[in-house]
């Protein structure tokens, strides 16, 4: 996210750790970087100055020209003013209310409304163990009640129906009244968005909160937009009493704008932030944690996260369990480590999380491509029979270019995947024998990825 941004901030940081003597000139040097690198990045320019003059005004006191470290004190300085910017720490979701505790959805059309309202869900029945109920007053649409309707039942909560020829308002009335006769927890109102401001969507929404009188209201705001994002939140939060914002697509190539302006322009915490399309991409904004990421210094808590929500621990004990007992590390065990690395979001999500230095030395490596080099092992060995994954040494001549000709690939991608599997396979057993260590020590002793024979992982 905020590609742009994130490389001329990290540039900086790293030049700023340098300094070995802070002066006013120096300071004066780097602020006038970073105020080029945030309005490149479409932040709105009273939330910059703001930025700055707070930067400077501690840049220049005795925190930093008293400190052995100058350079490094200068960089907590930028990293701490960053995420004021953006919000202290964590703003969690309000659930304080008689049930059903009611959520506004509010934003233009093309934020993300729709999605955002079925991942919102799918994080409250996920982490709160909430019984939720979605309803769609978007009768504008084509397809809206829809789409809702199918992401809900992605999203495992419930979808209350409504057809484009009911009014809003009779149709949260309906809702809610669905919702406490059935003892739900929370509802999820999803509203009509516009391309542009307008009275008749403003007027709709204020009517839809007085008749709901919702515990949240929250403000979807595409990341993407830039400065049409901040002019955005200003007419909304003059229209409705924001509780919240939730920042959708910060997984695109944005400028990163609107995370650092939105904040501060409405008065309204980022609750949420949407980072993939898939229906569990929506996290909680953590402000410490994300200006961390736009400085380059990366988020190591949010990739454990990932990655102890993306591995089964069942199926890892299992195999550590058979690796142990002697049993051999066959093709099955390959594919289940192929997609395991997969259900943690692939290898660029988790490359976006890696400080700006460790990414760098991967530089070379094409996320596109590594993403597709671990679909096309997924196809190849499910074009195999369950008989050749548990015993790979049957695979010859005439069966390889049958499961090539099934996974639509060249005979020499199976190749590699076998050799890949095979190194794999003596990974294992060097485990298994009590060689781990010396394993470690070897390949701790290479230079630079893949040199001196080190086995290739499968991804």
């Amino acid at each position: 996210m905020a590609s742009a941004l994130t490389d001329k901030l990290s540039r900086l940081v790293k030049e700023m750790r340098g300094q070995a003597r802070i002066t006013e000139s120096n300071v004066q040097d780097m602020l006038r970087e970073v105020r080029m690198a945030l309005l490149e990045a479409d932040v709105a320019l009273p939330v910059v100055r703001d930025f700055i003059a707070r930067v400077k005004d501690k840049a220049l006191g005795q925190e930093v020209l008293g400190s052995l470290k100058p350079g490094q004190t200068l960089v907590s300085i930028v990293n701490r003013e960053l995420a004021a910017t953006m919000g202290e720490g964590i703003s969690d979701i309000n659930l304080a209310a008689q049930p059903p505790a009611i959520i506004l959805m509010a934003g233009l059309q093309g934020a993300g409304k729709t999605t955002t309202t079925a991942k919102l869900a799918k994080h409250l029945i996920e982490k709160r163990k909430k019984k939720v109920l979605t309803v769609s007053g978007d009768v504008y649409r084509p397809a809206a009640i829809e789409q809702l309707k199918t992401v809900t039942k992605q999203a495992g909560a419930e979808w209350f129906p409504s057809t484009p020829d009911q009014k809003p308002l009779d149709i949260a009335r309906a809702a809610l009244d669905y919702a406490k006769k059935h003892y739900f927890d929370v509802l999820l109102v999803d509203t009509a968005g516009r391309l542009a401001i307008d009275e008749a969507l403003m007027k709709e929404i204020k009517d839809l909160h007085a008749t709901l009188n919702p515990v949240e209201t929250l403000f979807v705001v595409d990341a993407m937009q830039g400065q049409d994002a901040i002019n955005t939140a200003k007419a909304f939060k003059e229209a409705l009493p924001l509780t919240g914002i939730v920042l959708t697509k910060l997984d695109g190539d944005s400028r990163g704008g609107a995370a650092l302006s939105v904040r501060q322009v409405t008065g309204a915490p980022i609750k949420f932030a949407g980072v993939s399309e898939k229906i569990d991409g929506l996290e909680v904004f953590d402000a410490e944690r994300h200006a961390g990421r736009i400085l380059g210094m990366g988020d190591i808590v949010a990739l454990v996260e990932q990655v102890t929500a993306g591995v089964d621990m069942e199926a890892a004990q299992k195999l550590a369990a058979k690796v142990k007992s002697g049993d051999g590390f066959d093709l099955n065990d390959f594919l289940s480590q192929i997609q395991q690395m997969k259900q943690m979001g692939g290898v660029s999500s988790l490359m976006d999380k890696l400080p700006s230095q460790l990414t760098a030395k991967a530089g070379a490596l094409d996320m596109d491509k590594a993403e597709k080099d671990i679909k096309r092992k997924e196809g190849i060995i499910q074009s195999m029979t369950p008989l050749e994954r548990r015993k790979p040494d049957l695979i010859k001549a005439t069966r390889k270019k049958r499961i090539a000709n099934g996974a639509g690939v060249h005979v020499q991608e199976v190749n590699r995947l076998l050799k890949e599997f095979e190194q794999m396979q003596g990974m294992m057993k060097k485990m298994k024998g009590g060689g781990l260590m010396k394993m470690m020590k070897r390949m701790g002793g290479m230079k630079g990825m893949g040199g001196g024979g080190m086995p290739k992982m499968p991804f």
